[in-house]
């Protein structure tokens, strides 16, 4: 009995150990084999994009950025109004609106990530 709980007690401990090592992050790994080829000022491509390309793709991206501005407002809106009406004692109201608030904040950062460009 004794011999079969010291080996159950080790594989339980070498499974630990193991699924632990699986766990940790791993750390850089070392350059593959390949050569890296270095750019120079003459090798660097240019701009795929053609004037006419660039400008429509920022003309899409106002636009979208217009969508995402109303959207955001409509959203304040609704959670200023119901902040104004709920009663801070009902948890289910401030779950509700603690949601909102996290939709508000993803739809903020995400405007001002393609305001940056």
């Amino acid at each position: 009995m004794k011999n079969r709980r010291t080996f159950l007690g080790g594989l339980l401990t070498a499974g630990l150990a193991a699924q632990f090592r699986r766990e940790l992050p791993q750390g850089q790994k070392p350059p593959s084999s390949r050569r890296i080829k270095k750019t120079t000022p003459d090798s660097i491509p240019e701009n795929p994009l053609t004037p006419s390309a660039e400008k429509r793709m920022l003309e899409e991206n106002q636009k979208d950025i217009k969508k995402k501005v109303e959207k955001l407002y409509d959203l304040a809106t609704e959670l200023k109004a119901e902040v104004d009406k709920t009663d801070s004692s009902k948890v289910l109201s401030q779950l509700n609106l603690v949601r909102k608030a996290e939709e508000i904040e993803k739809l903020a950062r995400d405007i001002k990530n393609r305001s940056k460009g």
